[in-house]
């Protein structure tokens, strides 16, 4: 079956640095693009970013334009977020996120598919 796992989350001070990473099986990971998604109680799920199957072009939120870095490795069927110059209002748990994953071996996964979430937590 099909199975994203996020993991490096961490509490870290405001100004610090963070890489999540996110494995990926019962797939080809490379026939899908990867989102990285985040929520913080209280507050809608918000996209953060992007990056394509092939040709590495990536795209961002405003919100961490400049601060943060998706990337992949297809044949290690992962995906990275780099997180630096972290401030508090990045505290939230973060998703890996397969957006185009929405029919797989019968089942339905109408958000895309998405990993079970790693805590970032930002604060003095």
């Amino acid at each position: 079956q099909v199975q994203l796992v996020e993991s490096g989350g961490d509490l870290v001070r405001p100004g610090g640095s963070l890489r999540l990473s996110c494995s990926a099986s019962g797939l080809t990971f490379g026939s899908y693009g990867v989102s990285w998604y985040r929520q913080a109680p209280g507050k809608k799920r918000e996209w953060v970013a992007f990056i394509t199957r092939a040709n590495d072009i990536t795209t961002y939120a405003t919100s961490v334009r400049g601060r943060f870095a998706i990337s992949r490795d297809n044949a290690k069927s992962m995906a990275y977020l780099q997180m630096n110059s972290l401030k508090p209002d990045d505290t939230a748990v973060y998703y890996c996120v397969l957006p185009e994953l929405t029919h797989f071996n019968g089942k339905s996964y109408p958000d895309g598919f998405w990993g079970q979430g790693t805590q970032v937590t930002v604060s003095s």
